[in-house]
């Protein structure tokens, strides 16, 4: 099978199909630091640049010209909206990983709800995963791996069992962005498929994240064939 012209800051994988993974990332310096620790024969990375529109809101015609979108459209090579066919998907999995803060937080829900309305049958296929970034990780005497956190109330819950386990906190690290994780902690907490934490996602989750950054749910759309109608 052959494919479009890839996306110029796609780093692709050797593979292809079963067992291949897309990272969709924040930015040329996430980008820079997950291509360095993953592993390029079946791992690939796409930087998105700047805050996703809301695919909610955007007609084909905006959404197939938006530069972001149009690039991750591309990159996957199976189409959009009612001319999307899974079996042209060229990867197995698409994980979106984000920075663990504010901004990240906005950009997957944005993402999220991308594959909702115009990738349908990838997002019910169970092939859209989130892998959870840690915030912060915290540093304990005695111990040589640290204890990770995923957010604030996370961490705050982290801290007052280590306090109640008599342990002694050394130091408490905030990671803003992937980029600040040393490369070791990052491809063991968010890249290697043995040691990350990845939760599939599905519809039901984008639902709530449509409720409480989107608005309502998208309505029928019989002109687009949205696939976002339960």
């Amino acid at each position: 099978m052959s494919f479009p012209a890839r996306p110029r800051k796609l780093a692709d994988c050797r593979l292809r199909g079963a067992g291949t993974e897309l990272f969709l990332v924040e930015g040329d310096s996430a980008s820079s630091s997950v291509v360095a620790v993953c592993d390029p024969e079946f791992q690939a990375v796409l930087p998105m640049q700047g805050k996703p529109m809301n695919p909610l809101r955007g007609s084909a015609e905006r959404i197939t010209t938006s530069p972001l979108y149009a690039a991750l459209i591309i990159a996957l090579g199976g189409g959009v909206g009612a001319g999307f066919f899974l079996d042209r998907v060229r990867y197995d999995r698409v994980l979106l990983l984000m920075d663990p803060d504010a901004d990240g937080i906005h950009c997957g829900v944005l993402l999220q709800m991308f594959f909702y309305r115009w990738m349908r049958p990838l997002l019910d296929a169970g092939r859209v995963q989130v892998v959870w970034a840690p915030m912060a990780e915290v540093r304990v005497a005695g111990q040589e791996e640290p204890t990770f956190a995923y957010t604030e109330p996370h961490l705050q819950s982290v801290r007052h069992a280590l306090r109640l386990q008599g342990k002694q906190i050394l130091d408490t690290v905030h990671h803003r962005g992937l980029g600040s994780m040393y490369p070791p902690m990052l491809a063991r907490t968010c890249v290697a498929p043995a040691t990350r934490t990845t939760v599939p996602l599905e519809a039901k989750d984008v639902l709530r994240a449509i409720e409480v950054f989107g608005g309502p749910r998208p309505a029928a759309d019989p002109q687009l064939q949205l696939f976002g109608t339960d």
